[in-house]
C-alpha cells in the first residue's frame, strides 16, 4: 500500500471534525440565500513562536487531503439531524456538498512570517468558511512542531536529530502529524512507525532501559542486543550506574564484536545525569579502549537551548534524540493563527474588507494580495511585500513599501536583484492542481530556505526581526479603512 492510499493519509470521514458555529452559519448563509456569495480568506499567523525569527509553513498537504476527501457521509446528516437545528433542505444540500474552492498557498517547507498571508482561499463563502476550523487546527500545529524542530536542529549544529516524541504527544494524530513535521523541520528519523510508513520518514532507535533489567546482568543484555542488531547497535548505558558499568560494559562488547571481524561504530545513549560530563567521560574511555569515533546520542528532556547549552560546554555529543519538548512545543504550545475574511465579491469586483477592532494588533490587511519575496545579489532573502492583486511591482533595486503597523510610514528593501511571487495555486475544482508532495523534497525545501537566511535572523534569541511590508498602495488602503472600515477603499 503507497502512502497516498493509506486512510490515515487520506483524512477521511472529517466533515464533522470543526466548530458548531461553522455549521450554523452556513446554514444561516443558506437560508440567506447566499450559496452564491464569493468571498475571500487569508490565513495568516500573528506572532512567532518561541521569540524565534521565522516560521517553517507546514500542514498544507494534510489539509488538501482533507479537502479531496471532504463530504458529508448519511451517519453525518443523522446525527446533524438528530440536534434539531438544521433543515432538510440543509441537509440534502450538505448530502451533494464537494468543495469548489481555489486553494493559493505558500509551499509547505517555505519560511514564513507574521502577518503575511500563507494560505489564501477563495470561493463560495458556505464551503470557505466551513473550512476554517481544520484549517487551523492542521496548520498551525505542523507550522508550530516544523519551527521548533527548525530550532532545536539549528542548535545541534548539524548532528543528526531523532524525533522520539510519540509517547507524550497530544493523541495519536498529534503523534503521526508531530512526526511528519518535525521531519520537514530538519530532523533526520523519527521512532514512530506508522508516520515512517505514512511519510516515508526514516526510522530509528535504541533500546529501553527494560531491555537491561529483563536480563541477568547488564553486560548479557548488551551482549544480546549487539548479536541480534549488529548493524544499529546503541547500547543504553544508564540502567544502573554510567561510569561503573554501563560505558565499560558497552566497551568490552563493542571490543567483542570488532574481535569477530564485524565492523561496526561503537555506539552509547545517555539518558540522565549531567549530560556534558558524562559524555566526555564517555568518549575518553571508548577512546582509551581504541574505540574511534564514537557515536554518543543525548537524550533527556533536551529542548534547543540545552542543546546549545552543552555545545557550549564542549559537550562529546555527536546525535540527540528529542521528544517531548519537541512535539508539545512545549515553551509555545500554540500558533497565534487566523483566518480572516479580506474581500467580498460585489457588483462585479472584489471588495476589500478588514478588521479593525480596538486592538490594533488584530487588524487585519484588507483586499486580495499577493506576497512576493525579494533576494539580494547573492541570493539572500531582504523582506517581503504584500501586493493588492493585480498591481504589478519591480524585480530590482530600491523596493518601497509601508509598514503594516504603522501604514503611514514608508520603509524600503534597499539593493534588491530578483524577486519571487511565493503563492501558488494548489487547488481548485474539488482536486489539487498538482502531484503529493514527497515529504523528503519538503524538507530539502526548508534546508535550502534556511541556509539562504541570514544569521542574524537565525539566532536562538533576539534575532533580527524580518521585513513585512505593505505596497504603498495597499498601505494607503489600509490607512483610510482603519478611519473607515465600512467606507469605500
Amino acid at each position: 500500500m503507497s502512502a497516498e492510499h493509506h486512510s490515515w493519509f487520506r483524512r477521511e470521514g472529517l466533515a464533522l471534525l470543526t466548530d458548531f458555529y461553522q455549521l450554523t452559519m452556513m446554514a444561516g448563509h443558506w437560508k440567506d440565500g447566499r450559496t452564491g456569495q464569493h468571498v475571500s480568506f487569508d490565513y495568516f499567523f500573528r506572532a512567532l513562536p518561541q521569540h524565534g525569527g521565522y516560521a517553517v509553513s507546514a500542514g498544507l498537504d494534510d489539509f488538501l487531503n482533507y479537502l479531496e476527501h471532504l463530504a458529508f457521509t448519511e451517519d453525518d446528516l443523522d446525527y446533524l439531524r438528530s440536534l434539531k437545528v438544521f433543515e432538510e433542505d440543509f441537509l440534502d444540500y450538505l448530502r451533494e456538498f464537494k468543495p469548489r474552492c481555489i486553494v493559493r498557498a505558500v509551499p509547505e517547507g517555505t519560511l514564513v512570517f507574521p502577518h503575511e498571508p500563507v494560505i489564501q482561499i477563495e470561493g463560495p463563502i458556505l464551503e470557505v468558511q466551513l473550512v476554517e476550523t481544520i484549517l487551523l487546527n492542521m496548520v498551525n500545529y505542523q507550522t508550530l512542531i516544523a519551527t521548533k524542530a527548525a530550532r532545536v536542529c539549528l542548535a545541534a549544529g548539524g548532528d543528526p536529530v531523532m524525533e522520539f516524541g510519540l509517547r507524550r504527544a497530544h493523541g495519536p494524530d498529534g503523534g503521526v502529524s508531530a512526526s511528519r513535521a518535525a521531519y520537514i523541520g530538519g530532523c533526520a528519523s523519527t521512532s514512530n512507525v506508522l508516520a515512517g510508513k505514512i511519510h516515508d520518514i526514516p526510522v530509528a532507535g535504541t533500546h529501553a532501559h527494560s531491555w537491561v533489567m529483563s536480563f541477568a546482568s547488564e553486560l548479557e543484555a548488551f551482549r544480546a542486543f549487539a548479536r541480534l542488531y549488529p548493524d544499529r547497535c546503541v547500547l543504553l548505558v544508564d540502567t544502573y550506574d554510567t561510569v561503573k558499568s554501563g560505558i565499560p560494559n558497552a566497551v568490552k562488547v563493542f571490543r567483542e564484536m570488532r574481535d569477530q571481524g564485524l565492523s561496526v561504530r561503537p555506539a552509547v545513549r545517555l539518558d540522565s545525569g549531567d549530560l556534558a560530563k558524562l559524555s566526555k567521560i564517555c568518549h575518553t574511555m571508548m577512546l582509551q579502549a581504541g574505540l574511534e569515533e564514537p557515536l554518543i546520542v543525548a537524550s533527556n528532556d533536551l529542548n534547543e537551548d540545552l542543546i546549545a547549552d552543552l555545545k557550549r560546554q564542549g559537550a562529546r555529543i555527536n546525535a540527540w534524540g528529542v521528544g517531548t519538548q519537541l512535539v508539545t512545543a512545549y515553551d509555545a504550545p500554540a500558533l497565534p493563527g487566523v483566518y480572516k475574511l479580506v474581500a467580498l465579491w460585489q457588483e462585479g469586483q472584489w471588495q476589500p474588507r478588514m478588521k479593525v477592532t480596538s486592538n490594533f494588533e488584530k487588524a487585519t490587511d484588507p483586499g486580495r494580495k499577493r506576497l512576493v519575496r525579494y533576494y539580494d545579489g547573492d541570493g539572500q532573502p531582504l523582506g517581503d511585500i504584500l501586493y493588492l492583486d493585480p498591481e504589478t511591482w519591480a524585480t530590482s533595486g530600491t523596493i518601497e513599501g509601508r509598514a503594516q503597523k504603522h501604514p503611514h510610514a514608508v520603509r524600503r528593501l534597499e539593493n534588491a536583484a530578483s524577486a519571487m511571487e511565493l503563492l501558488e495555486t494548489v487547488f481548485q475544482e474539488g482536486k489539487r492542481t498538482g502531484d503529493v508532495p514527497v515529504t523528503k523534497a519538503i524538507r530539502e525545501r526548508m534546508l535550502a530556505h534556511q541556509s539562504r537566511m541570514p544569521e542574524e535572523y537565525k539566532r536562538l534569541r533576539n534575532p533580527e526581526i524580518y521585513k513585512v511590508l505593505l505596497s504603498n498602495r495597499l498601505g494607503e488602503m489600509k490607512d483610510r479603512m482603519l478611519i473607515n472600515p465600512e467606507g469605500a477603499a
